[in-house]
């Protein structure tokens, strides 16, 4: 009997023009026409063949169609982020959506072809999977019905709330609606309430609205919780005997204060030909989280960590992550090692990659690791005496590393960390800025040494396994960066076949350190690069300039790390995999790529969501007061200042009183018809809050001129 995945790969490679289940049937010399109906069903689900009007099957590249995820924006249009992530994305009008919402997958046919070098553009023509079943918003009453205004300003829409449907909300209300109906041309879609959870100025609210948006799971089901707590606290005795132990070797972890889930630790040891030992040990928690376990379907499907502001949504039950799989200080634990030898060129000449039993010494901290070897603080020197010459070591291989990545082409912005701190009201108290200090550049390149290692040593090996992917930047991409950058005098070079190198952006981002434009070039930089994904092929890594890159230090917090550390601990124990294992590894690592990608998209919305909205509730308590910033991004309604915090506001043209400012696009400069003066990326500037919107995330400025 033909599987799905053989009678796709059939399709692609044989089906030349639509054809008909009995033609497919006949073709294939099949007796179960039942189960290809089936088949073929699940791949036009997933928009990996179309059936058209007259019921025969064709490949959507090869009708003038394109499949993807729609990406809304607040003006009405939307764009198709196509599954084939060689594709470019289509352009979408507002009257083209046909229903179509943020984030449904869906099928668009193409209007303009690529052959014209304009940009595509489609129309919606089969919504495949809705995604917004539930959505978030703000309730406001009338006297017979109300509306339900999104949260996410990307889904475009209001929505109706029958009076017998608002679920006793009330104006203001943050609520969770269930959709009825989907939006038609001239008619809102509709929906009931069936959550209210609180008002929006409420204590909590706006956090709880960010986790219900994003349906992040608040609570383990108490399933998982029961096969949590079976899990014992101390290593089992067999264990010892079957792994190598390290628990002598002189071994810490590096993490912030705050952290309470430590999943890797590090040692390092001069062999006597000079040569740099690293180690890089890493918590195995494949071993307490069995593949098709309870606890493994929820790990997958929250497939990470998800680190708001105010709290941590673990991917683990916490008896895992901060307790037996946290490398907690003296206290044994079972582990993943991969040692590493590196010469004095940054070369490595040798590795090995094992199962193990380790026993953390010391517990340090970014803080007072970068106090030991930048400011030479006695009392932390006395307090670590035995680590202060490792600490030095671990320094000059740091810098070793680093600085053979960066000859190599690896792009190396240097954005500063933000923190919010917020009291036991959730109010935040200050806006902490934090810049890489080499403290976390030590743990930065060791852990990047250790997952490109892994990553080689199993693709030669050719079994299945996850990669982090990141592919090169698009032509259309890199046009449009170059555009932006020539107001600057910068240019990304590229070959004959439009084809872009990680050197020629990283020789970009050198010339503009230390230029008042530094922070918006980088910025560009970075939304002209595809996003990093993962997949079962070793597709490279174009940022980190590394032909072969896996994820294999965080298996508390990322699926994928814990999803190669099975297959990492089965080689090691049984030396080779069955031909059916082999089918089925192959299989599920494409599903554990789909998903953790998937899953990491909506973290990453959300963290950056809960962070900017505090952000803007810090600057509620500023208005009228004045700052200085530098100007971050200009546009023809204004232009928007960074203060020193990282908070970010627009001066809009209306508010610029003493002359009328013309647009330059090509230079990027606002210009006084008049005065002639000039308001371009980079320059300093004085500015007044003069008013801040929560709900919007908006923070307006007014110049206060010089």
């Amino acid at each position: 009997m033909i599987t799905k995945e053989e009678l796709l790969e059939y399709l692609l490679g044989n089906l030349q023009k639509p054809m008909t289940t009995d033609e497919i049937i006949s073709a294939l010399e099949l007796d179960d026409g039942g189960h290809l109906k089936i088949m073929l069903a699940e791949l036009e689900e997933k928009g990996q063949v179309i059936q058209n009007r007259k019921g025969r099957y064709g490949l959507p590249h090869k009708m003038n169609l394109a499949v993807g995820r729609i990406q809304g924006n607040p003006k009405g249009f939307a764009f198709l982020i196509p599954d084939d992530q060689k594709q470019q994305d289509v352009f979408i009008m507002n009257e083209d959506l046909n229903g179509a919402m943020h984030n449904d997958r869906v099928i668009v046919r193409l209007y303009r072809h690529l052959e014209d070098g304009r940009k595509r553009e489609g129309q919606v023509i089969r919504i495949l999977k809705r995604a917004n079943e539930q959505v978030v918003g703000t309730y406001e009453e009338s006297k017979n019905f109300g509306f339900v205004i999104p949260d996410d300003k990307r889904l475009g829409q209001d929505i109706f709330i029958p009076k017998n449907d608002s679920g006793g909300a009330g104006n203001g209300d943050k609520v969770v609606v269930e959709m009825l109906r989907w939006p038609e041309p001239r008619r809102s879609p509709e929906g009931r309430i069936i959550e209210v959870l609180g008002h929006k100025d409420d204590k909590g609210t706006d956090i709880l609205s960010i986790v219900r948006k994003y349906q992040l799971p608040e609570k383990f089901p108490e399933k998982v919780m029961t096969d949590a707590e079976n899990i014992p606290l101390s290593v089992s005795p067999g264990e010892y005997k079957k792994r190598r132990d390290l628990r002598d070797l002189p071994m810490v972890t590096v993490d912030g204060e705050d952290a309470k889930d430590l999943d890797d630790a590090v040692s390092l040891e001069i062999l006597d030909n000079g040569n740099h030992y690293l180690g890089v040990h890493i918590a195995d928690v494949g071993f307490y989280v069995q593949e098709g376990s309870l606890l493994d379907q929820e790990a997958l499907k929250r497939a990470t960590s998800v680190y708001l502001v105010d709290r941590v949504i673990p991917m683990l039950p916490p008896r895992l992550s901060n307790g037996i799989c946290s490398l907690n200080a003296n206290e044994d634990r079972l582990a993943l090692s991969c040692f590493i030898e590196i010469n004095e060129n940054a070369e490595i000449v040798n590795h090995d990659i094992c199962q193990s039993v380790i026993r953390v010494k010391e517990r340090m901290t970014y803080t007072n690791v970068r106090k030991i070897l930048e400011d030479q603080e006695p009392d932390l020197i006395k307090r670590y005496e035995a680590y202060v010459k490792i600490f030095e070591q671990m320094r000059t291989l740091c810098l070793l590393l680093r600085g053979k990545r960066l000859r190599r082409g690896a792009v190396d912005f240097d954005f500063p960390e933000a923190k919010v701190k917020l009291d036991e009201e959730g109010k935040p108290l200050e806006i902490v800025k934090r810049d890489r200090s080499i403290a976390e550049m030590i743990i930065e390149e060791f852990m990047i040494a250790a997952n490109e290692t892994v990553a080689e040593h199993y693709t030669w090996l050719e079994v299945p396994f996850l990669y982090r992917v990141h592919e090169k930047p698009g032509l259309d991409d890199v046009t449009e960066l170059n555009d932006f950058l020539g107001a600057f005098g910068y240019f990304v070079k590229t070959n004959s076949r439009g084809e872009v190198s990680p050197r020629s952006y990283q020789q970009v981002v050198e010339r503009a350190k230390g230029q008042p434009e530094e922070r918006a070039v980088n910025m560009t930089m970075l939304r002209s690069m595809k996003h990093a994904r993962y997949a079962p092929e070793a597709l490279g890594h174009f940022g980190l300039a590394a032909k072969y890159y896996s994820h294999f230090t965080s298996p508390i917090r990322r699926y994928p790390d814990l999803a190669i550390h099975r297959v990492i601990r089965e080689i090691i124990e049984q030396g080779a995999i069955t031909p059916e294992r082999l089918k089925k590894l192959t299989k599920l690592m494409a599903e554990y790529a789909e998903q953790s990608s998937l899953q990491e998209r909506i973290a990453e919305d959300a963290e950056r969501e809960s962070v900017d909205l505090k952000k803007v509730e810090f600057m509620q308590d500023s208005i009228g007061q004045v700052f200085t910033g530098f100007i971050s991004g200009v546009k023809s309604f204004g232009f928007f200042v960074e203060l020193p915090n990282t908070v970010e506001g627009l001066v809009h043209v209306s508010s610029m009183n003493d002359d009328y400012y013309l647009y330059n696009e090509k230079n990027l400069m606002l210009i006084g018809e008049h005065t002639k003066k000039v308001y371009q990326i980079g320059d300093v500037v004085k500015v007044k809050v003069t008013r801040v919107l929560i709900d919007e995330r908006n923070i307006d400025f007014e110049l206060i001129p010089e």
